[in-house]
C-alpha cells in the first residue's frame, strides 16, 4: 500500500508540473499572437500611408 501512495504522489506531482508547463506555453503563444497582431496592424498603417 505505501508504494501505491508513493506512486499516487508522483503522479500528482507530475500532473502539476505538466499543467504548469502547459500554462506557460499557452501564455507564450498568447504573447506571440498579440505581438504579431500589433506588428501586422502597424505594417498595415505603414502601407496605407504610402
Amino acid at each position: 500500500m505505501p508504494s501505491m501512495m508513493a506512486r499516487l504522489k508522483e503522479l500528482g506531482d507530475e500532473n502539476r508540473r505538466l499543467k504548469k508547463m502547459y500554462a506557460e506555453e499557452r501564455l507564450k503563444a498568447e504573447i506571440i499572437q498579440e505581438a504579431m497582431a500589433k506588428k501586422w496592424c502597424s505594417h498595415r498603417v505603414e502601407l496605407s500611408l504610402w
